[in-house]
């Protein structure tokens, strides 16, 4: 562009998090002497209404034609940016967001000249961009309204009610023969002592009664095409008959997987010892029959639980890939399970002692009645270290538990029981073949990732695919619930509205240089690109409403053909150039 830009640079203090090891003053003061920059200003939190309403201001003042804002990562306040630019009047791609926090402050705190030297060159190199910024306007399409619920578990059914509520159409697909997932198997849950198969039971009724949903059971999700707001999915019925539904949007709930204990490990495969949802259908059976617990014909007078069994493990030989995250619900549940024991010594006379040996109890919030009733109700609570976890064996025709109680005595004490009752885990539900489909990325713990934990929680990085309840990560049942219903709200507003605007950030294809070679296609993780004719050439065309400008078609290209918007090579030249200047010459 041959006429002088006029940029604004605007310098985050964020709390102290930035400026307590940049010298922001100084970074804004030295922008200040850049050619095309016509203003530099610092604010405590440039994300804060105030701060906003005084850079839209002075963008109108000053007639500001470019936008650099150096403050936090722009996975938490781009799009506050990107709308805050648009409310001035300035085209939202003409803004250029400099990460001054994660990739500066918090990475030098001990050397603030250092940082503040290399916060100047990196704000330097964001409005280097900004110079060749052009305005963009994003692609819009028309979205259909109608969604596709992958999996017919409490959350599943949950969403597709509320979706249909509110007037939009629902495929929902279970892969198992019956909908409901583990709540149909657990009997009563807490902490509010709800009936596991009847809360199944009620949804399902009112499912089957709505003219705007449709359950498929024996479905599997077996091809997706299209892109957000349109997809074509294809739905494999009863192994063999192939279904294809064309929807919006898609909401991924397929739970978990329980924790399979290895051999040995804490008496698994032992007789007598047993997961926690195989105890909870002993209680269920002696609660329908009216009679004692027994086991192996004799009534149970011991019953010893172990916590965090398949959670918060320690890498090792044994353990090579550990489950390290916390699976949120056992304390919760086997805590509530105590109680459900003490109910059957009130109704039969029994008597049962109980020993629960847990690492850290997570009851966390309202939960932790559940905590303290089980504890009233007469269960025993011991700590162990994980140094020195619970060791099972047979002893006197029972069972012995050995353990160090870390908050009592130091001596190993030894406990005599007729059942050890494991509290598994939750670990992600396996499925390849639908991963290949989704191409959701996933977390280190294996289970589906969102975007942001906080700012878009239910979204994933597939536009028009949301995730919720343990497919996601662990949670209770009303923790998946709650998630159901933020992806249904999310999912909601897209198609409501009718259209989608889609990122004007995608590939360009310069047909010219172009003689379709096919490397392109073969790097595309997305399959946006597709082959033309223009005339009797053939080339390659990416797909604006499937490419997400990921950009590995770019260096692959034998022809130097394609560029992203938004991340041009003169571009990159021109910010490598600037954050380079000073440092050659210094």
């Amino acid at each position: 562009m041959t006429d002088k830009r006029r940029i604004g640079v605007y310098v985050c203090h964020c709390g102290g998090n930035i400026s307590d090891h940049v010298n922001v003053k100084e970074v804004a003061a030295t922008l200040l002497n850049e050619a095309e920059v016509e203003v530099t200003r610092t604010h405590l939190f440039a994300c804060s209404d105030a701060s906003q309403q005084e850079m839209i201001d002075e963008i109108k003042e000053k007639k500001l034609d470019g936008l650099v804002i150096a403050s936090c990562s722009p996975k938490l306040h781009m799009f506050t940016f990107r709308a805050m630019a648009e409310r001035a009047g300035l085209n939202p791609y003409q803004y250029v967001h400099v990460n001054l926090r994660e990739q500066c402050s918090w990475v030098h705190t001990g050397d603030k000249p250092g940082a503040t030297f290399k916060g100047i060159n990196i704000v330097r190199a964001g409005v280097a961009k900004a110079a060749l910024t052009t305005p963009l306007t994003p692609l819009r399409i028309e979205t259909q309204p109608r969604v596709l619920v992958v999996g017919a578990g409490v959350a599943g059914m949950r969403a597709a009610l509320s979706l249909a509520g509110m007037g939009l159409s629902v495929f929902l697909i279970e892969r198992e023969s019956e909908p409901g997932g583990w709540a149909t198997q657990v009997g009563r849950m807490g902490p509010d002592n709800q009936h596991g198969p009847e809360v199944v039971a009620n949804l399902l009724k009112q499912i089957r009664q709505h003219d705007h949903i449709i359950l498929y059971t024996n479905a599997e999700l077996t091809g997706k095409s299209g892109h957000i707001g349109d997809f074509n999915a294809t739905v494999r019925l009863n192994g063999s008959e192939n279904l294809t539904l064309n929807v919006g949007a898609i909401i991924v709930t397929t739970g978990f997987t329980p924790y399979e204990p290895r051999d040995g490990e804490y008496g698994w495969g032992m007789p007598g010892v047993v997961t926690l949802m195989q105890f909870r259908q002993m209680l269920e059976a002696a609660n329908a029959s009216g009679g004692k617990l027994i086991h192996n014909g004799v009534p149970v007078r011991d019953v010893g639980f172990i916590y965090c069994v398949g959670s918060r493990q320690e890498k090792s030989e044994e353990c090579p890939e550990p489950n390290t995250h916390c699976s949120r619900f056992c304390c919760m549940a086997t805590a509530f399970t105590g109680s459900l024991l003490h109910e059957v010594e009130k109704k039969t006379g029994q008597t049962i002692n109980q020993y629960h040996l847990y690492r850290d109890v997570r009851t966390y919030g309202r939960l932790e009645t559940v905590y303290t009733k089980a504890r009233e109700d007469g269960a025993l609570f011991l700590r162990w270290d994980p140094s020195a976890p619970p060791r099972v064996e047979k002893a006197d025709g029972r069972l012995a538990l050995k353990v160090h109680d870390t908050l009592l005595v130091e001596d190993e004490l030894e406990i005599g029981v007729d059942l050890v009752v494991l509290a598994t885990g939750m670990t992600p539900r396996p499925n390849d073949a639908l991963n290949e489909v989704l191409k959701v990325p996933k977390s280190k713990d294996g289970f589906y990732n969102e975007i942001h934990i906080k700012l878009r929680p239910v979204e994933t990085a597939i536009d028009g695919v949301c995730i919720a309840g343990t497919a996601q990560g662990p949670k209770n049942l009303s923790e998946s619930v709650a998630s159901s219903l933020a992806a249904v709200a999310r999912t909601g507003a897209l198609l409501k509205k009718g259209f989608v605007n889609l990122e004007p950030l995608v590939a360009k294809i310069d047909t010219d240089k172009c003689v379709w070679c096919d490397e392109c296609l073969k790097a595309c993780p997305y399959g946006a690109i597709e082959r033309i004719h223009i005339g009797t050439k053939e080339v390659a065309m990416a797909l604006d409403s499937t490419c997400k400008g990921e950009g590995a078609c770019v260096p692959i290209c034998p022809h130097d053909a394609i560029v992203i918007e938004g991340f041009r090579d003169d571009q990159i030249m021109a910010m490598i150039d600037a954050s380079l200047r000073e440092a050659v010459t210094a």
